[in-house]
């Protein structure tokens, strides 16, 4: 994805780690996966209202 190997990996968890803490460090983990599922539905819901659109100027332009 981002060319990224275990060791970088290891290292973004450490600092991850030492900055929130081993407490807070599920509940940013959770926040970042739902900020995450709420933008790929938010590009998917505006992927199908451009293609109802792009459909519907077709549609029109057949009359």
């Amino acid at each position: 994805m981002f060319n990224m190997g275990m060791t970088e990996l290891i290292l973004i968890l450490v600092i991850a780690l030492v900055v929130f803490g081993p407490g807070k460090l599920p509940e940013v983990g959770k926040a970042l996966g739902k900020g995450i599922q709420e933008f790929r539905s938010a590009t998917t819901s505006a992927k199908e209202e451009i293609k109802e659109l792009q459909n519907e100027i077709k549609a029109e332009e057949k009359k």
